[in-house]
């Protein structure tokens, strides 16, 4: 990776943190900067504004961090069952890149930004649409589910895991984790019912 290469990297990640913590809109280009041995116009070099910076973040770091922890983990698994909750499980006990106090990045900036920026609000639903696609694929996939007029519709079950998902990641800056015990518990019994 080129020298400039690491430099938008290392924005971007510091960036990533910050916005995690403070929220988008209160996180200034100042702010990022603090965080960074990188100058001003070092940051303009690389993004026109913060608005250009953030779906940059978007796209190169919490994607790809989906794909590399989501998405992948549920390819190929033969029981779809098992497969998603132990992702949510998983998702929901990152203690590495989440703190519960703080909830989802990708959901809170869904709540801040989506009904704000129509760029974010198309870049989210791309990301997350990807993540339902790969529950979906999941469900779909598993021969034990059946193929049949009773067998579970993938995008609606995903829908639901999802919309469950985003509920507890910000019920869990009320609560704490044992919102999250509660979720997993009721998860289970929900895809036991498939």
């Amino acid at each position: 990776m080129s020298k400039a290469a690491l430099t938008r990297h290392m924005i971007l990640q510091n960036s990533f943190g910050l916005i995690y913590r403070k929220g988008y809109q209160a996180t200034s280009i100042d702010d990022i900067l603090s965080t960074t041995p990188v100058t001003k116009g070092a940051f303009l070099y690389h993004f026109k504004n913060k608005d250009e910076m953030g779906l940059a973040m978007i796209r190169e770091i919490m994607s790809p961090g989906m794909r590399a922890n989501l998405i992948h983990n549920l390819a190929g698994k033969k029981d779809a069952k098992k497969a998603i909750y132990e992702m949510m499980e998983s998702l929901l006990y990152d203690t590495a890149f989440f703190d519960y106090r703080f909830g989802c990045p990708a959901v809170n900036l869904i709540d801040e930004m989506s009904p704000l920026n129509m760029d974010f609000n198309r870049a989210l639903k791309e990301m997350m649409e990807e993540w339902q696609q790969s529950i979906a694929a999941c469900i779909e996939n598993d021969a034990q589910l059946g193929k049949n007029d009773q067998a579970p519709n993938g995008m609606q079950v995903a829908y639901f895991v999802m919309s469950g998902y985003a509920g507890v990641r910000n019920m869990g800056k009320l609560y704490g984790l044992e919102s999250y015990k509660t979720y997993l518990r009721e998860l289970k019994k929900y895809l036991a019912a498939l």
